[in-house]
């Protein structure tokens, strides 16, 4: 492992506010339907920020719950200055200190339904490269946030804790690594979430677009491809990355249309704990849209689109605030188009773009905030499943809570890798919704696929966030810890620019192959593992019997 102290203070450093620098001209990209200029420039990382470029049309009014249209035509300098954020809603479960849904904190000045958006992060030798010429060579790396389908933004976010999406400490070390010093151009992106971005099912489809969200990501990739190299930017090394939600979006978009419609708009993709709660059957979606109608006193979606704003924003957030512990309501879902069925099963049988290269990641610990403590009985246990699958056969109820996550105590199997009530919840909800997807991706792209376990202390959901966008000492990344953001960073960038996340020097990620070997970044060391995916309880939940 190697923790540069350059890194370390510069990245410190970076991490301030990016200010506009008075004495540099801002420089314009014709993007043809508009005309954009850069909103600061960073002296210190020496790069370019082009804040709120608008890449779908508003999906206002009629274009409410359907897919994003690309946008109109306006040739008037824009700038953008004022930060764009789609609806946010949250369950009430994991605001923790708000109990009722009447106390949870007003919206941000930033949301609208407005909010289809994204930025673009430039090194100044990237943009003086493609001057003249109009072509670029720089790699680019799009990320795509997480939030359970119904919060999250790409704006830099400063919590109590940590700082997410600042791209100061990457941009930073790959620049460091890059022989021409140019390293990789960064882009996020907005996109709807909620019962904005993801109501399902025939009675939605007959009236609007499933999955709309995902559509939002798609439109915005595709931007990618027809716009980056006006930045500097090679759209033949286009890496995709995310986490949770981000990382699940990512899995629909690689399985997207099962393969049929052509390669992806990008060659790589990172996923870390690819996240999503599958939808077992058409019944259960709509049963979110009529309780989303209902909230609205409503009967239609196209009734529903033509009331304020604020109207529909409430519902979402009441629909949301209620979500049962651990969930969040809204989550992508079959559609017989774009997700023409789960992706765990259309991996299973090639059913998706092969073309591109992948790398995953995991938390050892990833459900830990998601299980309610408060009701951990092996009784509850088979209530819950019983609960979150309605549509699942009696018998594959039982399988499930008899024979692949049994109950510890009465079970005569002592290799059980759990021996309470919490280690059944923790197992049983981590596999479904998190760790297995990266097993099936893995299995998928074996020979271009490369994967690691996050073992440092807590591994908690999320937690390796902060040590993705490590920018100097951060309260999240704990004393003696910071040399594995260091790490994970090389890995990331790496991967970005060549293709694989190992360089010289580091302690090298396995190729999954045939070995099935992930990289476990552990106080202890970084050491290869088999990964303990692969096992018969993931290899079950992939043929989604149960939906």
């Amino acid at each position: 492992m190697r923790l540069s102290w350059k890194h370390s203070v510069l990245t410190l450093h970076i991490a301030s506010s990016l200010v506009e620098a008075s004495s540099k001209r801002l420089p314009v990209v014709d993007l043809g339907y508009t005309v954009h200029q850069a909103i600061s420039y960073n002296s210190t990382g020496q790069y370019y920020s082009f804040s709120n470029i608008r890449y779908a049309q508003p999906p206002t009014g009629d274009l409410r719950f359907a897919a994003p249209l690309p946008p109109l035509t306006n040739r008037t300098l824009q700038k953008g200055e004022i930060q764009r954020s789609c609806p946010q809603a949250y369950p009430l479960w994991y605001l923790k200190d708000v109990q009722q849904l009447d106390d949870v904190p007003p919206p941000d000045p930033d949301e609208d339904e407005d909010c289809l958006f994204l930025d673009v992060v430039v090194p100044e030798k990237a943009f003086e490269k493609a001057k003249g010429n109009g072509r670029g060579g720089a790699p680019v790396m799009v990320w795509l946030y997480g939030g359970g389908f119904a919060f999250g933004q790409k704006n830099v976010k400063t919590s109590t804790q940590y700082v997410t999406g600042n791209p100061a400490g990457l941009l930073a070390l790959a620049k460091e690594e890059d022989e021409e010093g140019v390293g990789f151009i960064y882009v996020t992106l907005n996109y709807r979430g909620g019962a904005f971005g993801f109501l399902s099912g025939p009675n939605l489809q007959t009236n609007g677009t499933a999955n709309a969200g995902l559509l939002d990501q798609r439109l915005a990739l595709e931007w990618v491809q027809r716009n980056i190299h006006l930045f500097g930017g090679d759209r033949h090394r286009v890496t995709v990355f995310g986490q949770s939600a981000g990382a699940g979006s990512i899995m629909h978009q690689i399985t997207a249309y099962g393969g049929l419609r052509g390669k992806v708009p990008f060659q790589q993709a990172i996923l870390q704990s690819p996240g999503f709660q599958p939808y077992p059957g058409n019944w259960q979606q709509d049963q979110v849209l009529q309780s989303y109608l209902a909230a609205l006193n409503v009967t239609t979606i196209d009734q529903a689109r033509k009331l304020p704003y604020e109207s529909l924003r409430r519902a979402n957030q009441d629909i949301v605030g209620r979500s049962p512990y651990g969930q969040f309501t809204f989550s992508p879902a079959v559609d017989g188009s774009f997700v023409p069925a789960l992706p765990s099963n259309l991996l299973l049988h090639g059913a998706f773009d092969k073309s591109i290269r992948i790398m995953t990641g995991y938390n050892a610990n990833e459900t830990f905030l998601f299980v309610d403590k408060s009701n951990l009985t092996n009784d509850a246990y088979v209530t819950n499943t019983k609960h979150s699958l309605p549509g699942a056969q009696p018998a594959v109820v039982d399988f499930i809570t008899n024979t692949l996550y049994p109950d510890p105590t009465t079970a005569h199997n002592s290799s059980l890798p759990y021996d309470d009530a919490l280690g059944r919840f923790l197992l049983s909800s981590s596999e479904s919704s998190f760790t297995c997807n990266t097993l099936y991706l893995n299995r998928a792209f074996r020979g271009q696929a490369f994967g690691y376990r996050w073992s440092v202390p807590p591994a908690y959901h999320g937690l390796d966030v902060p040590y993705t966008f490590y920018n100097g000492p951060n309260p999240a990344v704990h004393n003696g810890t910071e040399s594995f953001a260091i790490s994970l960073q090389t890995y990331l960038t790496t991967f970005a620019m060549t293709g694989s996340p190992n360089r010289a020097g580091a302690a090298p990620m396995p190729l999954f192959g045939s070995s099935e070997n992930i990289l476990d970044v552990n106080v202890a060391g970084l050491k290869p593992i088999k990964d303990p995916q692969a096992n018969p309880r993931c290899e079950w939940l992939q043929k989604a019997l149960f939906f």
